[in-house]
Protein backbone atom coordinates (compact mmCIF):
# COMPACT_ATOMS: atom_id res chain seq x y z
CA UNK A 1 0.00 0.00 0.00
CA UNK A 2 1.44 3.31 -1.09
CA UNK A 3 1.10 6.14 1.35
CA UNK A 4 0.51 9.63 -0.02
CA UNK A 5 3.50 11.87 0.11
CA UNK A 6 3.24 14.43 2.86
CA UNK A 7 2.67 17.93 1.59
CA UNK A 8 5.41 20.41 2.36
CA UNK A 9 4.52 22.90 5.01
CA UNK A 10 3.33 26.21 3.63
CA UNK A 11 5.34 29.19 4.76
CA UNK A 12 3.53 31.49 7.16
CA UNK A 13 1.84 34.43 5.47
CA UNK A 14 3.94 37.55 5.26
CA UNK A 15 2.72 40.20 7.65
CA UNK A 16 2.92 43.66 6.22
CA UNK A 17 3.64 46.47 8.62
CA UNK A 18 4.14 50.18 8.16
CA UNK A 19 6.80 51.86 10.23
CA UNK A 20 7.69 55.46 11.04
CA UNK A 21 11.11 56.68 12.12
CA UNK A 22 11.02 59.95 14.10
CA UNK A 23 14.25 61.43 12.72
CA UNK A 24 13.82 60.78 8.99
CA UNK A 25 10.06 61.23 8.97
CA UNK A 26 10.34 64.35 11.10
CA UNK A 27 12.86 65.78 8.64
CA UNK A 28 10.60 64.99 5.67
CA UNK A 29 7.62 66.60 7.39
CA UNK A 30 9.68 69.66 8.32
CA UNK A 31 10.93 70.10 4.75
CA UNK A 32 7.55 69.54 3.11
CA UNK A 33 5.50 71.59 5.57
CA UNK A 34 8.05 74.39 5.63
CA UNK A 35 8.15 74.63 1.85
CA UNK A 36 4.37 74.41 1.57
CA UNK A 37 3.61 76.97 4.28
CA UNK A 38 6.21 79.50 3.15
CA UNK A 39 5.25 79.20 -0.53
CA UNK A 40 1.61 79.63 0.48
CA UNK A 41 2.52 82.79 2.39
CA UNK A 42 4.49 84.14 -0.57
CA UNK A 43 1.59 83.47 -2.93
CA UNK A 44 -0.69 85.30 -0.52
CA UNK A 45 1.37 88.50 -0.54
CA UNK A 46 0.62 89.24 -4.18
CA UNK A 47 4.28 89.96 -4.89
CA UNK A 48 4.40 87.53 -7.82
CA UNK A 49 3.38 89.17 -11.08
CA UNK A 50 0.70 87.00 -12.70
CA UNK A 51 1.00 85.84 -16.27
CA UNK A 52 -1.54 87.57 -18.50
CA UNK A 53 -4.05 85.40 -20.37
CA UNK A 54 -3.61 85.14 -24.13
CA UNK A 55 -6.19 84.25 -26.75
CA UNK A 56 -8.40 81.32 -25.68
CA UNK A 57 -7.74 79.81 -29.11
CA UNK A 58 -4.27 78.84 -27.85
CA UNK A 59 -5.77 76.54 -25.22
CA UNK A 60 -6.05 72.81 -25.71
CA UNK A 61 -9.42 71.81 -27.08
CA UNK A 62 -10.36 70.06 -23.84
CA UNK A 63 -9.83 73.32 -21.92
CA UNK A 64 -11.65 75.88 -24.07
CA UNK A 65 -15.07 75.13 -22.66
CA UNK A 66 -13.94 76.19 -19.19
CA UNK A 67 -13.58 79.77 -20.48
CA UNK A 68 -16.94 79.98 -22.25
CA UNK A 69 -19.07 78.04 -19.76
CA UNK A 70 -20.75 79.99 -16.99
CA UNK A 71 -19.36 79.06 -13.53
CA UNK A 72 -21.76 77.25 -11.22
CA UNK A 73 -21.29 78.22 -7.54
CA UNK A 74 -22.97 75.01 -6.39
CA UNK A 75 -20.19 72.93 -7.89
CA UNK A 76 -17.58 75.06 -6.16
CA UNK A 77 -19.31 74.24 -2.87
CA UNK A 78 -19.23 70.54 -3.73
CA UNK A 79 -15.47 70.68 -4.26
CA UNK A 80 -14.88 72.54 -0.98
CA UNK A 81 -17.04 70.13 1.01
CA UNK A 82 -15.35 67.18 -0.68
CA UNK A 83 -11.81 68.29 0.17
CA UNK A 84 -12.83 69.01 3.76
CA UNK A 85 -14.24 65.49 4.03
CA UNK A 86 -11.08 63.97 2.54
CA UNK A 87 -8.82 65.78 5.01
CA UNK A 88 -11.13 64.80 7.89
CA UNK A 89 -10.84 61.15 6.81
CA UNK A 90 -7.04 61.46 6.84
CA UNK A 91 -7.27 62.59 10.47
CA UNK A 92 -9.72 59.87 11.55
CA UNK A 93 -8.23 56.89 9.68
CA UNK A 94 -5.04 56.63 11.81
CA UNK A 95 -7.24 56.49 14.91
CA UNK A 96 -9.25 53.65 13.37
CA UNK A 97 -6.01 51.87 12.47
CA UNK A 98 -5.02 52.08 16.13
CA UNK A 99 -8.16 50.19 17.13
CA UNK A 100 -7.73 47.61 14.33
CA UNK A 101 -3.98 47.04 14.38
CA UNK A 102 -2.58 48.61 17.54
CA UNK A 103 -0.97 51.89 18.56
CA UNK A 104 2.09 51.37 16.34
CA UNK A 105 -0.16 51.37 13.28
CA UNK A 106 -1.86 54.57 14.45
CA UNK A 107 1.46 56.39 14.79
CA UNK A 108 2.76 55.11 11.45
CA UNK A 109 -0.45 56.05 9.63
CA UNK A 110 -0.42 59.52 11.17
CA UNK A 111 3.08 60.10 9.80
CA UNK A 112 2.13 58.61 6.44
CA UNK A 113 -0.96 60.77 5.96
CA UNK A 114 0.88 63.83 7.26
CA UNK A 115 3.74 63.36 4.81
CA UNK A 116 1.38 62.60 1.94
CA UNK A 117 -0.59 65.81 2.44
CA UNK A 118 2.47 67.97 3.17
CA UNK A 119 4.43 66.76 0.13
CA UNK A 120 1.39 67.11 -2.14
CA UNK A 121 0.72 70.63 -0.85
CA UNK A 122 4.36 71.59 -1.35
CA UNK A 123 4.61 70.15 -4.86
CA UNK A 124 1.33 71.81 -5.83
CA UNK A 125 2.49 75.26 -4.71
CA UNK A 126 5.85 74.87 -6.46
CA UNK A 127 4.05 73.90 -9.67
CA UNK A 128 1.74 76.92 -9.39
CA UNK A 129 4.70 79.25 -8.93
CA UNK A 130 6.57 77.67 -11.83
CA UNK A 131 3.71 77.65 -14.36
CA UNK A 132 1.63 80.67 -13.29
CA UNK A 133 -1.12 79.52 -15.61
CA UNK A 134 -4.08 81.93 -15.73
CA UNK A 135 -7.32 80.56 -14.34
CA UNK A 136 -10.43 80.42 -16.54
CA UNK A 137 -11.79 83.42 -14.64
CA UNK A 138 -8.71 85.42 -15.72
CA UNK A 139 -9.64 84.83 -19.35
CA UNK A 140 -13.17 86.05 -18.69
CA UNK A 141 -11.85 89.08 -16.84
CA UNK A 142 -9.49 89.86 -19.72
CA UNK A 143 -12.39 89.73 -22.17
CA UNK A 144 -14.34 92.16 -19.98
CA UNK A 145 -11.40 94.57 -19.77
CA UNK A 146 -10.86 94.38 -23.52
CA UNK A 147 -14.49 95.19 -24.13
CA UNK A 148 -14.43 98.10 -21.67
CA UNK A 149 -11.08 99.71 -22.53
CA UNK A 150 -10.16 98.17 -25.88
CA UNK A 151 -7.41 95.61 -26.41
CA UNK A 152 -4.65 98.22 -26.69
CA UNK A 153 -5.60 100.10 -23.52
CA UNK A 154 -6.85 97.26 -21.29
CA UNK A 155 -5.01 97.21 -17.92
CA UNK A 156 -3.12 94.14 -16.78
CA UNK A 157 -4.61 91.70 -14.28
CA UNK A 158 -2.63 92.07 -11.07
CA UNK A 159 -4.18 89.44 -8.77
CA UNK A 160 -1.57 86.71 -8.23
CA UNK A 161 -4.27 84.13 -7.52
CA UNK A 162 -5.65 84.61 -11.03
CA UNK A 163 -2.55 82.83 -12.39
CA UNK A 164 -2.41 79.81 -10.11
CA UNK A 165 -4.47 77.40 -12.15
CA UNK A 166 -1.94 74.60 -12.77
CA UNK A 167 -2.34 72.28 -11.16
CA UNK A 168 -5.40 71.89 -8.94
CA UNK A 169 -4.56 71.57 -5.25
CA UNK A 170 -8.03 70.28 -4.42
CA UNK A 171 -7.71 67.43 -6.93
CA UNK A 172 -4.13 66.66 -5.92
CA UNK A 173 -4.75 66.44 -2.18
CA UNK A 174 -7.97 64.44 -2.51
CA UNK A 175 -6.28 61.98 -4.90
CA UNK A 176 -3.26 61.63 -2.61
CA UNK A 177 -5.43 60.85 0.42
CA UNK A 178 -7.51 58.36 -1.57
CA UNK A 179 -4.38 56.64 -2.90
CA UNK A 180 -2.78 56.41 0.54
CA UNK A 181 -5.96 55.07 2.13
CA UNK A 182 -6.37 52.48 -0.63
CA UNK A 183 -2.73 51.35 -0.41
CA UNK A 184 -2.98 50.86 3.35
CA UNK A 185 -6.29 49.03 3.06
CA UNK A 186 -5.09 46.66 0.31
CA UNK A 187 -1.89 45.90 2.22
CA UNK A 188 -3.60 45.14 5.52
CA UNK A 189 -6.92 43.64 4.44
CA UNK A 190 -6.43 42.23 0.93
CA UNK A 191 -9.18 39.60 1.26
CA UNK A 192 -11.90 41.85 2.63
CA UNK A 193 -14.23 44.30 0.86
CA UNK A 194 -12.67 47.24 2.74
CA UNK A 195 -9.89 48.08 0.24
CA UNK A 196 -12.27 47.98 -2.71
CA UNK A 197 -14.78 50.18 -0.90
CA UNK A 198 -11.98 52.58 0.04
CA UNK A 199 -10.72 52.73 -3.54
CA UNK A 200 -14.21 53.21 -4.95
CA UNK A 201 -15.24 55.95 -2.53
CA UNK A 202 -11.90 57.73 -2.90
CA UNK A 203 -12.16 57.67 -6.68
CA UNK A 204 -15.71 59.02 -6.63
CA UNK A 205 -14.84 61.81 -4.17
CA UNK A 206 -11.79 62.84 -6.20
CA UNK A 207 -13.85 62.82 -9.40
CA UNK A 208 -16.58 64.98 -7.82
CA UNK A 209 -14.01 67.43 -6.48
CA UNK A 210 -12.32 67.63 -9.87
CA UNK A 211 -15.61 68.21 -11.69
CA UNK A 212 -16.52 70.82 -9.08
CA UNK A 213 -13.29 72.75 -9.65
CA UNK A 214 -13.94 72.85 -13.40
CA UNK A 215 -17.69 73.51 -13.31
CA UNK A 216 -17.15 76.07 -10.56
CA UNK A 217 -14.91 78.04 -12.92
CA UNK A 218 -11.68 77.69 -10.95
CA UNK A 219 -9.68 75.27 -13.11
CA UNK A 220 -9.27 73.81 -16.56
CA UNK A 221 -9.80 70.07 -17.08
CA UNK A 222 -6.06 69.56 -17.60
CA UNK A 223 -5.42 71.20 -14.21
CA UNK A 224 -7.49 68.63 -12.35
CA UNK A 225 -6.18 65.73 -14.44
CA UNK A 226 -2.58 66.69 -13.68
CA UNK A 227 -3.40 67.30 -10.02
CA UNK A 228 -5.10 63.93 -9.65
CA UNK A 229 -2.19 62.12 -11.28
CA UNK A 230 0.43 63.91 -9.16
CA UNK A 231 -1.56 63.35 -5.97
CA UNK A 232 -2.16 59.67 -6.70
CA UNK A 233 1.54 59.14 -7.37
CA UNK A 234 2.56 60.76 -4.10
CA UNK A 235 -0.21 58.95 -2.23
CA UNK A 236 1.11 55.57 -3.39
CA UNK A 237 4.81 56.34 -3.00
CA UNK A 238 4.72 57.59 0.61
CA UNK A 239 3.12 54.48 2.22
CA UNK A 240 5.19 52.21 -0.03
CA UNK A 241 8.39 53.71 1.39
CA UNK A 242 7.07 53.08 4.93
CA UNK A 243 6.25 49.46 4.20
CA UNK A 244 8.13 46.79 6.16
CA UNK A 245 7.49 43.10 5.42
CA UNK A 246 8.52 40.37 7.83
CA UNK A 247 11.01 39.02 5.29
CA UNK A 248 14.14 41.00 6.06
CA UNK A 249 15.12 41.77 2.50
CA UNK A 250 15.86 45.01 0.81
CA UNK A 251 13.19 45.93 -1.73
CA UNK A 252 15.76 46.12 -4.55
CA UNK A 253 19.40 45.12 -4.58
CA UNK A 254 22.29 44.75 -7.01
CA UNK A 255 25.29 42.48 -6.35
CA UNK A 256 28.43 41.06 -7.87
CA UNK A 257 29.35 37.42 -7.13
CA UNK A 258 32.15 35.16 -8.38
CA UNK A 259 31.21 32.56 -10.96
CA UNK A 260 32.95 30.08 -13.22
CA UNK A 261 35.18 31.96 -15.59
CA UNK A 262 34.79 35.34 -13.94
CA UNK A 263 32.31 37.41 -11.99
CA UNK A 264 28.60 37.74 -12.45
CA UNK A 265 26.28 40.69 -11.93
CA UNK A 266 22.93 39.92 -10.37
CA UNK A 267 19.95 42.01 -9.40
CA UNK A 268 16.64 41.22 -7.84
CA UNK A 269 13.87 42.57 -5.74
CA UNK A 270 10.75 41.95 -3.72
CA UNK A 271 7.61 43.88 -4.57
Amino acid sequence: MLLPKPRPEEPPPTRIRFVAEPVSDGAILSLALGTAALSEAILGTGELVPQQPQSPSRLLGIDRGAVTDKPEPGWATVSNVGIAGAVAFAVVDPVLSGFRHGPDAAVADAFIYGETIAITWSVTNLAKIAFRRPRPEAYREQERLNAEYGEENAPDITDTNSALSFFSGHAAISASIAATASYLAFARSPRSPRPWVTLGVGTVVTALISVGRVRGGRHFPTDVIAGSMAGAGIGILVPHLHRSDDAKQRPVWVGVAPSAGGAGLSFGGMF
